[in-house]
């Protein structure tokens, strides 16, 4: 860290965060390599679009095949190959419309029109996706193309020449997308359950203190509530990047060189996030109830806090386990996480047993201690229910 300090005195703020960005690319395969990868393997397959298209085909549009191999370059190799299809069929659709109608009646402004309103109308076909507009770009393009030229046969020849430049680009966009690094997502899988784990980790670790202190006051509770209720947002993403993960995996050579091919369904990831998302809410439930505390004088409610400070205390011990999950040190941390869950049950009983030593009333909806116990009961049963799961997955 020393010499990387000192490399960077005297460096302009934004050079540093260049150098930053590039070291981080270079050391861990995280969103800065992806997105190197991505650029080089699109700068790849432009260039070779390019070399077919203009200096072998000498084609009158070149630029359509260098074109059509970004467009259809995707983080997963799926992808690539569901939108070349997509955007094939889109181009393809857009041309025969232009051909269809500008060989019936000719290169005027009528014929212009209709193909517009056609074209932008199959565009809006929910099976052409994301590739629906460029309905109407190739039919654009096309009925250029079919001005500019004369003689049937050579409108012929020139508007099927942009299907072919646009195959071309797509093959050898998915060929390339393929053969260089495929991109295998496996791991956002795991960074999607740790970015869950994580946000309950904070919310744990941010509450428990301040129980065991046995005074709450508006603006921290709300503090909390607002925290919990912000996951919402968390939650979407790390679904997105469990997705992301499974797609991955679809059509990809590289499934077939790791070594926990087992692994590859997903299940286990899947039931944990489940699990978290169901956690991250019953952890709003509490806010909520911590939110509408009121001091008293009735109950004598001290001990019942600081009891709920080590549950908590418990929970988050567990949140930071799960949210440094790794594969190839699963079965280390499934033995942790076993222990912590035993902990953590044996605590909430505490928080229970303490409840009752107090007289606390469980049964009145006006106070917040029912809600608490309740909600204490169910987080244990969540992350016991990770443990089991993990354990399970273990075993496999």
């Amino acid at each position: 860290m020393e010499g990387e300090e000192g490399l960077e005195r005297g460096v302009p703020q934004w050079a540093r965060r260049v150098l930053r960005w590039w070291g981080r690319a270079w050391h861990s395969d995280g969103t800065e390599r992806h997105t190197v990868l991505l650029v080089a393997k699109s700068t790849l397959a432009a260039a070779l679009s390019w070399i077919i298209s203009f200096y072998v085909m000498d084609a009158r549009s070149p630029a359509f095949a260098p074109f059509s191999a970004v467009v259809i370059m995707q983080v997963t190799v799926y992808q690539s190959v569901v939108q070349s299809l997509r955007y094939v069929g889109a181009v393809a659709a857009g041309v025969a419309v232009q051909a269809a109608l500008g060989f019936t009646t000719g290169p005027e402004l009528l014929t212009f029109l209709a193909v517009a309103v056609i074209a932008l109308s199959i565009g809006r076909w929910r099976v052409l996706g994301t590739q629906g507009p460029q309905v109407a770009t190739a039919a654009f393009f096309a009925f250029s193309t079919y001005i500019s030229t004369t003689g049937t046969t050579e409108r012929v020849l020139q508007l099927g020449q942009i299907i072919l430049l646009v195959l071309i680009g797509c093959v050898i966009g998915t060929a390339v997308n393929i053969a260089i690094a495929p991109p295998m997502r496996y791991r956002s899988a795991e960074y999607s359950i740790h970015a869950l784990a994580g946000s309950l980790y904070d919310l744990a670790r941010d509450i428990h203190p301040t129980l065991r202190g046995g005074t709450l006051d508006a603006e921290t509770t709300g503090r909390w509530r607002r925290q919990a209720a912000g996951t919402g947002s968390l939650i979407t993403q790390a679904r997105s990047g469990l997705s992301t993960a499974k797609e991955s995996v679809y059509l990809n050579p590289r499934r077939l060189l790791r070594r926990h091919h087992g692994h590859l369904t997903f299940q286990g990831y899947e039931s944990v996030l489940d699990t978290l998302e169901r956690t991250l809410y019953q952890m709003a439930s509490l806010t909520r109830s911590l939110d509408q505390w009121q001091e008293e004088r009735d109950y004598l409610y001290g001990r019942f806090l600081e009891r709920y400070a080590d549950f908590l205390e418990a929970v988050d011990e567990i949140a930071l386990t799960v949210s440094n999950l790794d594969e190839t040190t699963l079965p280390q941390q499934t033995e942790r996480l076993t222990r912590q869950t035993r902990d953590a049950r044996q605590r909430c009983e505490e928080v229970v047993e303490e409840a009752r030593n107090q007289g606390l009333p469980l049964a009145d909806p006006t106070r917040p201690y029912g809600v608490l116990v309740i909600e204490a009961n169910r987080l244990t049963e969540e992350l016991q229910y990770t443990s089991d799961t993990l354990r399970s997955w273990v075993a496999v």
